[in-house]
């Protein structure tokens, strides 16, 4: 049995990767400010014997006697991370110097939950990891894509110096059970709104790609990260390569649904990225073998079907923001 912390336990992805490791036999602490998070994502594990949910926030310094650490503490989606995004830049800075720290005084191996959006708007497609991107540092989603980038330098930078046993992911697209339905993410905006009947909103022509990774398979991959040797540091790309346009994706909803919505094309927001997929050789080579196994179709369906049932227990409108 190992002790884990995990920041950002009670989010979409936090909540599964408690679950998943406590199912492994492990000792898990949830730290989470409930921002983004909800005490309903994990409100069912609250009886589990060797779970803790902790009322906390990363910026500021946190202890606990663990062997392992994710930080996965950070609002994720533009709707959320613009709402305050100087606090979504202390987020990721300040909450990485608190748990590296954390990690430094422990010896204890600690994950960073990056981001694809390192590499912005890319020129190179797909991204492999050596891909340095090309980010706007004023725009108006540099506090999370530069913050991201930040957090990376922070993490490698505490390796050479101080020998901290770190791991870096970076997370492309996912989606599943228990995201918020109101994070103005594509997934959830665009079955929400199929499910109501309403336009589903699409911003510029529809023809900018993305791919989509289900929950189940990040977590997988993540937990095996943390497995490998000290040697490996990254970063790794985890994500589904399968790439799809908004359209598609939209077309997808609207049949598995069987929505009566139409499409409703709006304005591109600001550094909006055109493309993204990843590369996953790496994932593939150093993670015994990782591949995704659900492919969107099938993920889609589960995922349809949780929105389903928490619409008709009353959740709210979906914002109009950019996915």
């Amino acid at each position: 049995m190992k002790r884990i912390l995990i920041t950002g336990g009670a989010g979409f992805i936090g909540s599964h990767l408690c679950e998943c490791l406590l199912r492994e036999g492990n000792e898990v602490i949830c730290l989470d400010n409930y921002f983004t998070g909800s005490k309903a994502n994990v409100a069912h594990l609250l009886g589990h014997p060797y779970f803790e949910a902790v009322r906390g926030d990363v910026t500021t310094p946190f202890y606990a006697e663990v062997d392992e650490i994710y930080n996965l503490a950070c609002p994720a989606s533009p709707v959320h991370y613009q709402h305050n995004p100087i606090k979504t830049i202390k987020t990721s800075v300040v909450g990485a110097i608190n748990a590296l720290g954390l990690a430094k005084r422990l010896k204890a191996k600690i994950l960073q939950a990056s981001t694809s959006e390192v590499y912005g708007d890319p020129f190179v497609h797909p991204q492999p990891e050596e891909y340095w991107g090309n980010v706007n540092p004023i725009g108006i989603r540099s506090c999370y894509d530069e913050g991201k980038r930040c957090a990376e330098t922070l993490f490698m930078d505490y390796h050479r110096q101080n020998g901290v046993r770190i791991k870096l992911v970076r997370i492309f697209n996912t989606y599943g059970p228990r995201m918020n339905p109101n994070d103005g993410r594509v997934v959830s905006n665009f079955i929400v709104q199929a499910l109501r009947g309403e336009d589903i909103t699409i911003y510029g022509d529809g023809t900018q790609t993305r791919s989509f990774q289900y929950v189940d398979d990040l977590v997988e991959g993540l937990i095996r990260m943390m497995r490998t040797g000290d040697s490996v540091t990254g970063p790794v790309n985890i994500g589904n390569p399968g790439e799809f346009t908004m359209l598609e994706l939209a077309q997808k909803v609207i049949a598995q649904t069987g929505s009566a919505s139409r499409i409703a094309f709006r304005p591109l927001p600001a550094d909006d990225p055109r493309q993204r997929r990843p590369c996953i050789d790496k994932a593939q080579s150093l993670l015994d073998g990782w591949q995704p196994a659900v492919q969107l179709d099938e993920g889609l369906g589960k995922t349809i079907a949780y929105f389903s049932e928490k619409l008709k227990n009353g959740a709210e409108a979906v914002p109009n923001v950019s996915a």
